[in-house]
């Protein structure tokens, strides 16, 4: 496809917004439209953040704030709507409604989704896709906090079906219902990857070995003893393109767009409880041939972590992107890039790889377009692992020149999988 030109989505046809913003006052349909009823939150509502963390996650500390992300009002208002912001990659645009309900206003949670999504169309035609988060109101605590009593991917073609969905007639396959039996929330670590560090070494041994497949790793490159920092010494042609923290409702479709339109295939380094809420995402990367990797199940810092949990983090994370991607989990990125040598031998019985990076533009901290692009530009290398934010907005904003530059340098940006080891 040609990326000159920007794609215009075809506005839905008007019954259709008609029907659904009639939701609204339509019965729940029965066991159709009931939300299965979630456990208590495993934290006291004393311990959710009083200040969502707002619509990145994990919220980097340090970080200059980030760009103010566009959002739309409804007229008239829906009592249940929290926000709902948009944005562009300079082809599409997409929103993210976020909604928030008392345990009264469950059973209408698929008829009040299916009726947001039309009513956001309505208010801005130009829209690709409405996504929604419905939450419980008692507990939200942003992106980071428990998770949705349902999300959906609502394209602009399919809000018929989503609609159908909602008053309980067929199935809806971009749409997920919280089942209630999820691991327990525990709350995201707030670090960004800055560099890869052994932490806690343990048994002198182990520390090591460690160290010397850690410094191996960097002077060689290659896999060496369960590390990869790059590609063998020697390649040239190619490097790998990944993205941490995915997926996210609103930047997800938006980035997969600019990458399918590029041709380009990057490793998504994805996290557990977000594949889960979001699992319509992950099938997309896999479909559209990208690397689906495991970034633990609540990106946590495992350090400090007894090896056992340290261990079901890696684990439930292969357990959710295997059962979407039907594909064994092949590798694995520490959230922080801290490790230990227990964390590293837990890694490979899992069969996982534990890759780092050699590219950090630092697109989480905010830098600003020009300089983001210009620490892209700079350290792109044959054989090197570029550092990136699936849910940054600079990120977005200067990916489609970086892979331009990258393919006029003669480097093809791949998937880890994908480099010479």
């Amino acid at each position: 496809m040609n990326d000159s030109a920007p794609f215009r989505p075809t506005r839905a046809p008007l019954f259709r917004l008609l029907l659904a913003a009639l939701l609204l006052a339509a019965p729940a349909a029965g066991a159709h439209a009931a939300v299965a009823q979630q456990p208590a939150p495993a934290t006291s509502p004393a311990s959710i953040p009083s200040t969502p963390p707002g619509q990145v996650q994990p919220v980097a500390p340090g970080t200059r704030p980030a760009p103010t992300i566009p959002t739309l009002t409804l007229t008239p208002a829906v009592p249940q709507v929290y926000k709902v912001e948009y944005l562009s990659n300079g082809f599409i645009e997409v929103a993210h409604a976020v909604l928030t309900l008392t345990p009264a206003e469950r059973s209408q949670a698929r008829t009040l989704a299916a009726t947001v999504a039309a009513r956001v169309f309505a208010a801005r035609p130009t829209l690709a896709e409405v996504d929604l988060s419905v939450y419980d109101k008692g507990s939200y605590a942003g992106f980071g906090g428990p998770l949705p009593l349902l999300t959906a991917s609502v394209p602009q073609a399919r809000l018929g079906a989503m609609t159908s969905w909602a008053l309980g007639q067929g199935t809806y396959d971009r749409a997920w219902v919280n089942p209630g039996n999820l691991p327990a929330y525990r709350e995201p670590d707030r670090v960004r990857e800055v560099t890869p560090t052994l932490v806690s070494p343990g048994p002198q041994p182990r520390q090591n070995a460690a160290q010397i497949a850690q410094t191996t790793a960097r002077i060689r490159g290659g896999l060496q003893g369960g590390f990869l920092y790059r590609a063998r010494r020697g390649t040239e042609g190619v490097a790998a393109l990944t993205f941490d923290d995915a997926p996210h409702p609103m930047y997800e479709p938006l980035l997969l767009d600019l990458l399918r339109r590029a041709g380009s295939r990057a490793t998504f380094f994805v996290i557990g409880r977000n594949a889960a809420a979001y699992p319509y995402f992950v099938r997309d990367m896999a479909a559209q041939g990208h690397e689906v990797a495991n970034h633990t199940y609540h990106h946590v810092r495992l350090p400090p972590l007894p090896t056992d949990e340290a261990t079901n983090e890696m684990r439930w994370a292969n357990e959710v992107l295997q059962g979407l991607t039907g594909k064994p989990v092949r590798y694995f990125r520490p959230p922080g890039g801290e490790y230990t040598p227990a964390t590293l031998a837990a890694a490979q019985a899992l069969g996982l790889t534990t890759v780092f990076w050699t590219d950090d533009p630092g697109d989480f901290q905010n830098p600003g377009d020009v300089l983001l692009e210009a620490r892209l530009r700079r350290n792109l290398r044959p054989g090197g692992i570029v550092l990136l934010h699936d849910n940054a907005p600079q990120t977005l904003d200067v990916l489609r020149e970086f892979l331009r530059v990258a393919r006029r340098s003669g480097i093809n940006l791949t998937t880890v999988g994908g480099l010479p080891k």
